[in-house]
């Protein structure tokens, strides 16, 4: 399993030769200027919730890729009316696609479109794919809920959004780390604009005081499960 990180809480993820792009938004941050969308590949798309930061290059990705849709309903059907294929869920349930199993978990955050219409409720997602299984947490607070993810299986890694303001912060995370039971972390939602900009020395330094590990990919970086 290959994660490359695009900004903000972008992701790409290549498992079982299948191509997962995860909340794309891209040609909005600055910071993700030499990423060329038209240059990514796309047979599935999840989204977290339906804010700016997450959805604007959906429209445009999937129709040029036919990518799936994958999210709450009320998003799905948001884009089914663009003429997008999408694949519905609700938190608890879980659907075997030709890339592994996907689990949409509860996250505690909003949703809303640009226009301001309703955006189903915020989730996140555990994916388990080419033996390793990994949780992305979408925007949130720390929540009890997610203690009830290691009590199904074992997470070869959590991304977990560690920018503060809008959603957990760095202290907030590693508690977060310690309710999945997973001491390796990638962060994410993290200095695209002022309020949620960290000191990443900081960041790693707490981290590793508890015996976890950290990682703060630059852009268009990968690493590999």
């Amino acid at each position: 399993m290959k994660i490359t990180y695009y900004g903000h809480a972008t992701l790409g993820i290549e498992v079982n030769d299948v191509s997962i792009l995860v909340d794309p938004f891209i040609t909005g941050n600055p910071k993700a200027s030499h990423i060329d969308i038209n240059s990514l590949q796309a047979d599935y798309i999840l989204i977290t919730h339906a804010h700016q930061d997450h959805v604007l290059d959906v429209e445009a990705i999937a129709k040029r890729t036919n990518a799936v849709v994958v999210s709450n309903a009320e998003i799905v059907a948001h884009y089914d009316k663009l003429g997008i294929e999408g694949h519905p869920m609700n938190f608890g349930g879980s659907w075997d696609f030709e890339f592994g199993t996907v689990k949409y978990v509860v996250a505690q955050h909003s949703s809303s479109f640009p226009d301001g219409s309703y955006g189903g409720q915020p989730g996140g997602f555990v994916i388990e794919g080419e033996r390793k299984n990994i949780y992305i947490a979408g925007d949130t607070s720390l929540t009890m809920d997610m203690k009830l993810i290691p009590l199904f299986l074992k997470l070869d890694l959590a991304i977990l959004p560690i920018g503060d303001n809008f959603t957990m912060g760095i202290d907030e995370a590693i508690h977060a780390s310690d309710f999945v039971e997973c001491d390796k972390v990638l962060g994410y939602h993290f200095d695209t604009f002022g309020y949620i900009e960290i000191d990443h020395e900081e960041a790693k330094r707490k981290f590793f005081d508890k015996n976890k590990d950290l990682m703060l990919l630059e852009i268009g970086e990968s690493i590999e499960l």
